[in-house]
């Protein structure tokens, strides 16, 4: 059976067909819409699926934000334009007649990633960080994704108390510090207004500011996995997202972590997956595996 799977993230958009072993194919991709209506949403959706539904039996969709009875819920609403709730399984179900699964974006990635382990580790957790930093936890086998769907949002726990306020609502949250937008945030003087990408490629030229902000995001990381380690005792941490899979960036997480105490030491794997975990993730819950 083949499912439509769609990821919907803070800067674009991405759809996919996967089949029962996991092969994917024609995989489109369209910037997330910076109207903050979910007219746009829905429009935006419905173009990205248009040349591939009807090659579908069902749709799986992996999106940022907090999935809760099929609906979005956006617990950064800078991440997704705005949006505060949008019935995402109700508008693909009416867009394509299919039955549809929906499951934040960070969780179908940490699914995906446990696959990927090839049964190595029974417990372990996922962190991304791109636009924002979110999280999915694997334990004892089984996906945690909490009555409400907040399981795993750890890009939501604290890291400075004096740090930057958080789309969030609360202050000195890890995404606020670590994320790509936390770390165009802090740019200032010469760097104020690029992008992370552009700070990474000024890191790479030898500029001081951009290496020390990208400095500021793997330190923040590394306390944040040995928190995570302290409250699950994960067996591994996969890292994904533009940022996350940056080039050096993991060996700088890798290196601060080496700092905090053996307890809280775990290894650190790239996603196997890469950016393409979410989608792949969605599938395999929505082939019930």
């Amino acid at each position: 059976m083949t499912t439509l799977a769609i990821d919907i993230g803070g800067t674009k958009l991405a759809a996919a067909l996967v089949d029962g072993r996991l092969q994917m194919r024609d995989r489109h991709e369209l910037p997330t819409p910076a109207s903050k209506t979910p007219q746009a949403l829905r429009a935006a959706l419905e173009a990205l699926i248009e040349p591939l539904q009807a090659q579908a039996q069902r749709v799986a969709i992996a999106s940022t934000g907090i999935i809760r009875e099929g609906a979005l819920l956006a617990l950064n609403p800078l991440n997704l334009g705005g949006l505060m709730l949008f019935p995402l399984v109700q508008t693909l179900e009416s867009l394509t007649g299919l039955p549809t699964l929906a499951v934040n974006d960070a969780q179908a990635a940490a699914w995906a990633e446990y696959h990927a382990l090839g049964g190595k580790y029974h417990d372990m957790a996922f962190i991304t960080v791109s636009t924002g930093v979110g999280g999915g936890v694997v334990s004892n086998g089984k996906l945690l994704t909490g009555v409400g769907g907040l399981a795993g949002h750890v890009g939501h726990t604290l890291a400075d108390p004096n740090g930057p306020q958080c789309g969030c609502g609360r202050v000195g949250c890890v995404e606020a510090i670590a994320s790509g937008r936390g770390i165009a945030a802090a740019a200032e003087g010469s760097l104020a207004g690029c992008d992370a990408k552009t700070i990474f490629s000024r890191a790479g030229q030898g500029d001081e500011q951009a290496r020390q902000l990208i400095q500021r995001s793997a330190c923040t990381l590394a306390r944040l996995i040995a928190d995570v380690k302290a409250t699950t005792d994960c067996q591994c941490v996969v890292i994904g997202g533009s940022v996350g899979l940056a080039e050096g960036y993991l060996a700088q997480v890798k290196a601060w972590l080496a700092q905090e105490p053996a307890a809280y030491h775990v290894r650190l794997l790239a996603a196997h997956y890469r950016h393409d975990a979410g989608l792949l993730g969605a599938a395999l819950l929505a082939q019930g595996e």
